[in-house]
C-alpha cells in the first residue's frame, strides 16, 4: 500500500468518526474520499509502470552501449586511403589488402574501389605493434 493510500484510509476513518451518517455532507465527503482513493490507485499503477519502463529502458541503454562499444571500438586494423573516384578519405580494414581481387564500396560516392587501385597509393598501416625498428 502506498503512502497516498494510507492517507486516504486515514481520511476515510476521520470521516466515519464524524458521526454524520446519512447526511448530504457525509455523501460528499465519501465521494471525495472515493475519488482520492481512485487517484491513489492510479498513481500506484503509474508508479509501477514507470518503474518497469525505467528498468526496460536501462536494459536497452546497456545493450545499446554494448553495441556502440562494439561498433565504434578503436581498431588498429584500419588504413586511411583516398577514394580514387571521389577523392574523399575512406577507412578500410587492412586485411582487404591480402586479397588482390578485393573490392569495397566507397561510403561517400557508392562507387566500387578495387584493392589494386589502392595499392598504388602511399599509405601507412597504423599498427602500434611494430616495435621491431
Amino acid at each position: 500500500m502506498s503512502y497516498l493510500n494510507e492517507k486516504v484510509s486515514y481520511l476515510r476513518g476521520l470521516a466515519e468518526g464524524l458521526g454524520m451518517e446519512g447526511t448530504k455532507e457525509q455523501k460528499i465527503i465519501n465521494a471525495i474520499i472515493d475519488t482520492l482513493e481512485e487517484f491513489a490507485d492510479a498513481y500506484d499503477e503509474l508508479e509501477s509502470s514507470y518503474s518497469d519502463l525505467k528498468d526496460y529502458v536501462d536494459t536497452i541503454d546497456d545493450d545499446l552501449a554494448d553495441i556502440e562499444n562494439e561498433l565504434y571500438e578503436e581498431d588498429d586494423n584500419y588504413v586511411e586511403v583516398e577514394c580514387p573516384n571521389c577523392h574523399e578519405t575512406v577507412y578500410v580494414d587492412e586485411d582487404i589488402f591480402d586479397d588482390e581481387d578485393g573490392e569495397i564500396v566507397c561510403p561517400n560516392c557508392n562507387e566500387t574501389i578495387y584493392v589494386k587501385d589502392l595499392e598504388e597509393q602511399d599509405y601507412d598501416f597504423d599498427d602500434d605493434n611494430d616495435d621491431e625498428d
